[in-house]
């Protein structure tokens, strides 16, 4: 495979930087936030230094210049995920405010008492909390498909568990942000549709976008949710694709400028998806940021990405089997780009702070899903991360690190 890791690297300023330490700064955390290339710094630079101005309201030209960049990238994003149209793509703060809009708003309108919401075992918290509040709201109920000691999902749970008539919802993770299962996303789709093509199917890609082709088209999702942080962009933005005929249906979640078509002080009325659900100045920056994310990843190529994600993932299960007491939280078939693991020697959060002395970056924790720790019966994991920038000698930087903790702990 013609893949540079250290090419790709070199464009990431903070690990550029801390690459020249006596000790390089590994960084294995990648799941819950990755580093950031030069072009997207730039990128958004360049908005703040040269046409900074908002969007759609004024007539001068750097308004306009700022309105085609935010645009752009809302195509950008369409086309990343294979949408039919860019009026599908909506903006928010990232996936946990992507599926609380699905839910609020399409579960508002649609959700009534005794339907039924389903979601899997291995969700993070975003995707079980907005469901169980709008339930709660609208008297619906929450059903779980569970999941097995490999951290596979039991498919053949889910015709016992969708319901014609009755599940109005299932919403469930691409790729679990804890075991690491890949989810297969279209088998799950297609036996939801088998059971009820009525059904609304959200997709949490927020685990996935970085690192997997999506073609939401091919899938037959109605909504799919990613977050710009996770895929080498800022923070504070994120995507919900939602097929337009739904979008059209669904009440707006917030009021404002932007998102009205007329206002009197006795009626409204809304403008068109995905106008109606960006009520306020957006965060112009941060979206021209995504858009430029999404262009390093297409140059990179997300295929090579996956491919080399997969051969560090290799390499890391083979060397942890090095350490003593280490345990690996389930054996999915098929694993995305991270570990969780526990130690018998040291708690979670004691590890990484020893890590962390000697420059190893892991997260230490529930991971934002507890059920899924509950489930495996431990109160939290290390979990190790990989993204475009992942080198080998991380996986032995973080291998000496285990076997120094389990040094101090005398195991």
């Amino acid at each position: 495979m013609n893949y540079d890791v250290e090419k790709i690297r070199n464009q990431f300023p903070v690990l550029a930087l801390h690459d020249k330490d006596p000790k390089p700064f590994a960084f294995l955390d990648s799941t819950a936030t990755t580093q950031k290339p030069e072009c997207v710094i730039n990128a958004m630079d360049n908005f703040y230094r040269k046409h900074y101005s908002s969007i759609k309201r004024g007539v001068y030209s750097m308004a306009a210049q700022t309105t085609d960049a935010y645009e752009s990238a809302r195509k950008k994003a369409a086309q990343f995920i294979n949408a039919k149209r860019e009026s599908e793509i909506v903006f928010t703060r990232g996936t946990t405010a992507s599926i609380n809009l699905a839910a609020w708003s399409y579960g508002r309108k649609y959700l009534k008492a005794d339907d039924e919401i389903v979601i899997s075992a291995l969700e993070h918290h975003a995707n079980i909390v907005s469901w169980q509040l709008i339930a709660e709201e609208r008297g619906a109920k929450i059903k779980v498909i569970p999941v097995a000691d490999n951290g596979d999902l039991i498919l053949e749970k889910i015709p016992e568990l969708v319901i014609p008539g009755k599940t109005k919802i299932v919403a469930f993770a691409h790729i679990s942000n804890t075991i690491g299962t890949e989810n297969p996303v279209k088998e799950i789709i297609r036996t939801i549709r088998q059971i009820d093509p009525s059904i609304k199917v959200l997709v949490d890609a927020a685990q996935s976008a970085p690192h997997v082709k999506i073609d939401v088209q091919d899938l037959d999702c109605d909504f799919l949710a990613f977050s710009g942080h996770k895929m080498y962009g800022p923070t504070g933005i994120g995507v919900l694709y939602g097929k337009y005929e739904i979008l059209e249906s669904m009440p707006p979640l917030e009021g404002g400028g932007e998102m009205i078509d007329q206002v009197t002080f006795e009626k409204t009325t809304f403008a068109l998806p995905p106008d109606r659900f960006e009520a306020g100045t957006p965060p112009i920056a941060e979206v021209i940021g995504l858009g430029a994310a999404i262009d390093w990843l297409n140059q990179v190529g997300i295929e090579a990405i996956y491919q080399h994600e997969q051969e560090i993932l290799k390499y890391a299960e083979e060397k942890l089997r090095e350490v003593r007491g280490l345990h690996i939280l389930g054996a999915p078939k098929h694993r995305g780009s991270l570990l969780s693991f526990t130690l018998d020697s040291a708690h979670p959060h004691d590890a990484a702070t020893l890590l962390d002395e000697d420059g190893i970056a892991v997260r230490s924790g529930h991971h934002c899903a507890q059920p899924v720790m509950k489930r495996f019966n431990v109160p939290a994991t290390i979990r190790a991360s990989f993204g475009a920038y992942t080198q080998k000698w991380e996986i032995d930087r973080l291998v000496e690190g285990l076997l120094r903790v389990n040094r101090i702990f005398a195991l």
